[in-house]
């Protein structure tokens, strides 16, 4: 027994020299930075263990452990690396190692300059977190806006400056807890799950791509639900409205005083361009049509029609500030619904309150068309799935569309869906009067517990009042060829 403390008095470094415990985590010196790592650099001999990968307490002759070799922190950060590697699939860091802070740029010269605007302040929010990660970040936002650039960025800020940081796609990591119960698995459950929940720094990415299985849900909940008990530094990134997630973790998403929400409205980066110029919404087309350059006066209009239009500006003012239920601009062509309605719009995407589409009508329909084509991407169901869900659409024009009965189908059970969920902010701009609505879109529009129907009486802003009359009633036109669209 004294050969071998001898021996291993020789591995370990001079007397005196003050070993940290061996349960502190934090890297060891002489470890390489992960930018040394990924250039290849070999990691120099621990300075407390020389290498042999395990020291000797400095305790008093008797005690019951005195001799007794205990693995240097080195060699416990070794193992916990591997083993996160190994399972969590944590060397997939190295795979995402281009997106960094630096690398993302939100100066893009297709994007409006709201939205460039928007996206800096975002980038700003993602570094903050980065530096000091303190409570939860959630980013959410549709394909492609640079969620899980963000996220991967702030993973490799924390390994670059010495930090643990764990990134793992939700799907994936509860792929890997199932194969802990394979019999080839070389790390138990427990410590897999132990390992994920109680980590510095938990980046789970894609939160809500997961089969919702009664057992997944139940994973990601304990894990979760331990992280926000525990307070601890966590980042997640979902293309999933939030109430639709589980609700108990939706409870705890919606915890103002822990989560930061970062909505991220930019379009999919990988498209391009052409992915504002092939989107749906046109808000961008509407820049300068906000509640500031909205006139209230105009030649030709009587004192009743300047009253309307104060009147219908304070309350699409009054909307913008808190949207809920239905919001209804009616009058004739070019009396200034349809600015109204981007005012509101703008003013909801300036504040990142609620993800904003503005479409119009027309142009929903041809959207939702195009999913027939043999050359289309997205299934009819997703894109209308989407429409459904969207926190804040913007209908322009109702009643300018061509209203074939699949139009008319397809308009009915849109607006049935949104208005049965009460408080799902819609706007809805027409010229059609109300005695020419289809009935069940009168009586839904006439209930004032769900619906604020503005009139504005004033005339078109080119021409006098009785210049102008109502829109064309295009609901009652005769139905195209069907297949048109299945060609």
């Amino acid at each position: 027994m004294d050969e071998i403390s001898e021996l291993l008095r020789k591995l370990t470094p001079e007397s005196g020299s003050e070993r940290r415990p061996y349960l502190d985590r934090s890297p060891p010196p002489g470890l390489p930075s992960r930018s040394q790592r990924l250039q290849g650099a070999q990691a120099e001999p621990c300075e407390r263990c020389g290498g042999a990968g395990f020291v000797l307490d400095d305790l008093p002759l008797g005690h019951p452990d005195y001799g007794t070799p205990v693995p240097c922190r080195c060699k416990l950060e070794e193992r916990s690396q591997r083993r996160r590697s190994r399972y969590l699939g944590v060397n997939e860091h190295d795979a995402l190692a281009r997106f960094t802070f630096e690398s993302f740029d939100p100066e893009l010269a297709w994007l409006p300059p709201n939205e460039r605007a928007r996206l800096g302040r975002f980038l700003d929010a993602a570094i903050a977190f980065a530096e000091e990660p303190s409570g939860w970040l959630l980013l959410t936002g549709g394909y492609g806006c640079g969620k899980t650039h963000l996220a991967a960025a702030v993973a490799n800020q924390r390994l670059d400056v010495g930090r643990p940081a764990t990134f793992a796609v939700a799907p994936d990591l509860l792929d890997h807890l199932r194969m802990t119960f394979g019999p080839n698995s070389e790390a138990s459950y427990d410590e897999l799950f132990d390992e994920v929940r109680s980590t510095e720094l938990l980046i789970l990415d894609d939160l809500g791509a997961h089969s919702a299985t009664p057992w997944a849900q139940e994973k990601l909940f304990q894990i979760l639900n331990h992280r926000y008990n525990s307070q601890l530094p966590t980042l997640l990134t979902t293309n999933q409205r939030i109430e639709y997630l589980d609700p108990r973790l939706r409870s705890r998403l919606q915890d103002v005083t822990l989560v930061d929400r970062i909505h991220i409205t930019a379009p999919d980066f990988r498209a391009g361009a052409n992915a504002r110029q092939g989107g749906l919404s046109t808000l961008s087309h509407h820049a300068s049509q906000t509640f500031e350059t909205f006139e209230e006066w105009r030649r030709n209009t009587t004192p009743e029609g300047l009253s309307s239009l104060r009147d219908a500006l304070n309350q699409a003012k009054a909307y913008a500030e808190n949207p809920l239920g239905w919001f209804v601009l009616t009058g004739d062509n070019g009396a200034g619904k349809t600015h109204l309605a981007a005012a509101i719009s703008l003013a909801q995407s300036a504040v990142g309150q609620h993800e904003v589409l503005f479409a119009v009508v027309s142009d929903l329909l041809d959207y939702l068309r195009a999913t027939f084509s043999s050359q289309s991407a997205d299934s009819y169901e997703r894109r209308f799935d989407e429409l459904k869900r969207v926190p804040l659409l913007v209908l322009d024009d109702l009643g300018s569309e061509s209203a074939t009965p699949w139009a008319k189908a397809r308009l009915r059970q849109l607006l049935m869906s949104r208005f049965d969920d009460a408080l799902k902010p819609t706007v809805i701009t027409t010229s059609i009067k109300a005695k020419d609505l289809e009935p069940w879109l009168e009586t839904r529009i006439r209930d004032t517990s769900r619906c604020r129907v503005v009139e504005i009486k004033a005339g078109s802003f080119q021409v006098s009042a009785d210049q102008s009359g109502p829109g064309p009633s295009l609901l009652k036109q005769e139905e195209p060829d069907p297949n048109v669209w299945r060609e």
